[in-house]
């Protein structure tokens, strides 16, 4: 317990008073080493209402603009929303292959940009709460899709939620999405305390959303990378920031991705700096045959 406390109040005072700067580690190039199935890449939070959805469809859009394939998978099966952000209305959703009634070629649309979109379920909130026979048909239809496209981005929950644990204990990179917000520092820290004791060899970047200004971005992730690694022994790597740009929310209003509305604007210049940050140090990890080959062994236990 006084380890816990004393995590806590390091975090707190870092948040009160400026520190001498962490030395800031990015992986190594994705050219170093081979792929032969999709990065997977898991976009996740502390919380809800940093921005986590928004960012893993303009990353989508802004990705797929390089000529990869993407595919974005909405997995916050209680409270999917990447739908409502692209201004798509969806026929048939994920719970539809999970209950076998739609393939997953079904299920999957066009969105704008130029990325495919599988729209998340509402109403299962927890995925181990499925049967053996439907997690089955589902990670052979993930499974399939894995070895035909460029990169998946998988939008997870908020959260420590067994749902979103199932998902970035097993990608290839974990995103995680904070906001300056102390509340959201903090649930950040915990996601990545998680993560790291629940999949330890899993790599994890932090990006810093709707930053006022980009020292304040840097601030933010300095702190957090320094208790991680003080207390943690975790490297946090840096995944840049997204600043605050009112572009965004009026993005949202017409529910069209801003990068699209609004390609010039300063939020959309740092989701092309994510993308190429992303782009430079993310590679898949092919020890233990692929993302959802590991989820499946996950679901298993």
């Amino acid at each position: 317990m006084s380890v816990i406390i004393d995590q806590a109040a390091e975090l707190r005072r870092m948040m009160e008073r400026s520190n001498l700067p962490v030395q800031r580690e990015v992986p190594a190039p994705v050219a170093t080493r081979p792929r032969s199935r999709a990065t997977v890449i898991a976009v996740t939070s502390g919380k809800g209402g940093v921005g986590k959805s928004n960012i893993a469809v303009n990353l989508a859009i802004k990705l797929a603009s390089a000529h990869k394939d993407v595919v974005l998978l909405d997995a916050d099966l209680g409270l999917a929303n990447a739908d409502v952000l692209c201004n798509i209305d969806l026929p048939s959703n994920l719970s539809h292959v999970i209950s076998g009634r739609r393939e997953l070629a079904d299920v999957m649309v066009p969105a704008p940009g130029g990325f495919r979109l599988i729209g998340g379920a509402s109403g299962l909130a927890r995925m181990a709460d499925l049967t053996d026979t439907d997690r089955q048909a589902l990670i052979e239809s993930l499974a399939a899709l894995e070895e035909s496209v460029d990169v998946i981005l998988i939008d997870t929950g908020a959260g420590i939620s067994p749902n979103v644990l199932s998902f970035t204990r097993a990608a290839d990179h974990v995103l995680v999405v904070t906001t300056p917000e102390p509340t959201a520092i903090t649930d950040a820290y915990a996601v990545i305390k998680v993560i790291s004791r629940d999949a330890p060899d899993r790599p994890m970047s932090l990006l810093v959303n709707q930053a006022q200004r980009p020292s304040e971005g840097r601030t933010v992730y300095e702190r957090i990378a320094r208790v991680a690694k003080q207390f943690l022994s975790v490297v946090v790597l840096d995944a840049g920031f997204v600043l605050a740009d009112p572009e965004v929310p009026a993005a949202v209003r017409r529910r069209t991705p801003f990068i699209l509305a609004s390609p010039r604007c300063g939020a959309s210049q740092c989701i092309a700096q994510l993308a190429m940050r992303l782009e430079r140090g993310v590679a898949p990890t092919h020890d233990g045959g692929g993302f959802f080959n590991r989820m499946n062994r996950w679901f298993r236990r």
